[in-house]
């Protein structure tokens, strides 16, 4: 499958900037790292919003080899935000860092949210990786939860991804895509699903932007060229999504 170039990141003369976020579940690096960041790699992203990031033993050193490994540094997140991490490039100024965890429903896993605002250029956005919850009630509330954090992020554009644990017509992506751009349903670029990386048969895992950001593609980078099938098989059990985004200055 041969997959069309997605635009490359670069500034633009009246200062906004062309962005690659890339969303990953990475599912605590238990598979093959070296794999993984070989897929990250050749994605040559901005900005990586990662979800399942090492988050008991030594789990800083775990992300720090990944992001060193990948061409990246480590902006926020991980065992103090129950899972969720940003990775970034040098191309980033980072303006703050925020983790937060999310109420716990006794008998459910603890989540939380990755928050960062950067700048790129003259543009400034707000970010934001999640990893929703299995149960649906939970889930639901933490989409609402999402969209009160970005609009409490104080920044007029926003970008947030990761694993939702729904397709596009459940109730919580559908309450994201009422208020975001759905990025893969409004420019659609390389593949759909996101899982199984075996059985590629559900989009589970996706990037959404506030309604200002322009979105130039996004979709699974299969056929990507440096991205091939035995890495994204190996690399751990989600397909990554990837988006360029054109992010207005201001």
């Amino acid at each position: 499958m041969v997959t069309p170039p997605l635009p490359n990141s670069g500034t633009e003369p009246d200062g906004s900037a062309v962005v690659r976020v890339l969303s990953y579940n990475i599912r605590s690096m238990r598979d093959d790292t070296n794999a993984l960041a070989h897929v990250i790699t050749a994605c040559a992203p901005d900005l990586v919003l990662i979800q399942e990031a090492p988050r008991f033993f030594r789990w800083r050193k775990k992300l720090a080899r990944l992001a060193e490994a990948s061409g990246q540094v480590i902006l926020t997140g991980g065992g103090t935000a129950a899972g969720p991490a940003i990775l970034c490039s040098l191309r980033a100024t980072v303006e703050r860092t925020e983790d937060l965890l999310l109420p716990l429903t006794p008998g459910l896993h603890r989540r939380g949210f990755a928050t960062a605002v950067v700048r790129f250029g003259g543009a400034r956005v707000a970010v934001l990786s999640c990893h929703l919850s299995l149960q649906e009630d939970e889930r639901y509330e933490q989409g609402g939860m999402l969209l009160d954090r970005l609009a409490g992020m104080g920044v007029e554009h926003a970008i947030a991804g990761g694993d939702l644990n729904e397709r596009p017509g459940g109730r919580t992506f559908a309450r994201l895509a009422e208020t975001l751009q759905d990025c893969r349903a409004t420019a659609p670029w390389g593949g759909e699903h996101t899982w199984t990386p075996a059985d590629p048969h559900q989009r589970i895992d996706a990037i959404f932007a506030t309604k200002g950001v322009e979105v130039l593609g996004c979709g699974v980078p299969v056929g990507l060229p440096g991205v091939t099938e035995t890495d994204l098989k190996a690399a751990t059990d989600h397909l990554p999504v990837l988006a360029a985004l054109k992010i207005p200055a201001g």
